[in-house]
């Protein structure tokens, strides 16, 4: 049997946020949101104590390869929809 671990790590711009409340608030709604929509894994990974920046990871593991492509795209695409005042200036894609 195949395990695919799909891994999107995205760099986020929060131009809104005016303090690490702000920030935390906007990715604490949006990992749980993902977590509860797309049955991902997501963590802020880096730049945790940077107001208007941050790092997340979004895994999933699947036995497909393309279902995990697919299940990460639309999670990047749920971001841009539904979370306007985030702005995604790098991604990078990882399938194991």
């Amino acid at each position: 049997m195949t395990i695919i671990i799909g891994l999107y790590t995205l760099q986020l711009h929060l131009p809104e946020a005016r303090s690490l409340k702000d920030k935390r608030a906007t990715l604490k709604s949006m990992t749980k949101r993902l977590h509860n929509t797309y049955n991902v894994s997501v963590a802020e990974t880096d730049e945790n104590e940077k107001w208007q920046s941050a790092e997340i990871a979004i895994a999933v593991v699947s036995n497909q390869r393309r279902h995990s492509e697919a299940v990460l795209e639309k999670c990047v695409a749920f971001i841009e929809k539904n979370y306007p005042q985030v702005l995604i200036t790098q991604q990078t894609l990882e399938l194991l």
